[in-house]
């Protein structure tokens, strides 16, 4: 198995045990226990989307465009955290906690805004994701114990977490809100990727 997706397929797996923490409390101290992920994936060095995203190189050395292929890598590395996540949810199914009704809450949220709406407010996760790991890097894990409960309170979605409580929610509603989901989920992947990129796009290396 390709390292990179093993790494990738780790990332979900925590991403998906702290979204299970935090559907358990759905308040602030469930808001602290999802920043169990992302310190997991930062401590051992794992591939996660919103975690790569803001540092992938997006240009070659000489200045050449690789924007192509850095996608291929984003979506490979998702494809692998998705799998994670999907792992923890057939788990987590096996919970006497009612996690499923937590879950179908957030994604009824989500559908309400619609697409749009909820891509935007993505960006803002995705801000977060690039700031905190870099603080991490620099010696300064606590920072995560901040900025994660932030994007969670500010309603400010994230593409992995969110999969995991997709995959949560009872079969019944998601089947029939299918089409609804294909349409929402590509733009919290998009919305992610602006946000973790938001500090190049505006102040662009000199």
């Amino acid at each position: 198995m390709n390292n990179t997706f093993r790494s990738a397929l780790l990332a979900g797996i925590a991403v998906g045990i702290a979204g299970w923490g935090y559907l358990a409390y759905k308040d602030i101290v469930g808001a602290v226990l999802f920043s169990f992920g992302l310190l997991t994936v930062v401590n051992y060095k794992l591939k996660l989307y919103t975690g790569t995203a803001g540092f992938v190189a997006l240009r070659t050395e000489d200045g050449k465009s690789r924007w192509l292929k850095a996608i291929g890598e984003l979506l490979f590395i998702l494809f692998g955290n998705v799998m994670g996540c999907m792992l923890v949810a057939l788990f987590a199914r096996l919970s006497p906690m009612d996690l499923g009704a937590s879950a179908q809450a957030i994604l009824e949220g989500r559908l309400a805004i619609g697409p749009v709406r909820a891509g935007l407010l993505a960006i803002g996760c995705g801000f977060i994701m690039t700031t905190v790991v870099t603080f991490a890097r620099e010696g300064k894990p606590l920072v995560l114990l901040f900025g994660v409960p932030l994007f969670i309170n500010c309603g400010f979605p994230h593409c992995l977490a969110d999969a995991f409580y997709y995959m949560a929610t009872p079969v019944s509603y998601t089947g029939a809100h299918l089409l609804e989901i294909v349409m929402l989920y590509p733009c919290l992947v998009a919305g992610n990727f602006i946000g973790c990129n938001l500090y190049r796009f505006v102040m662009p290396k000199q």
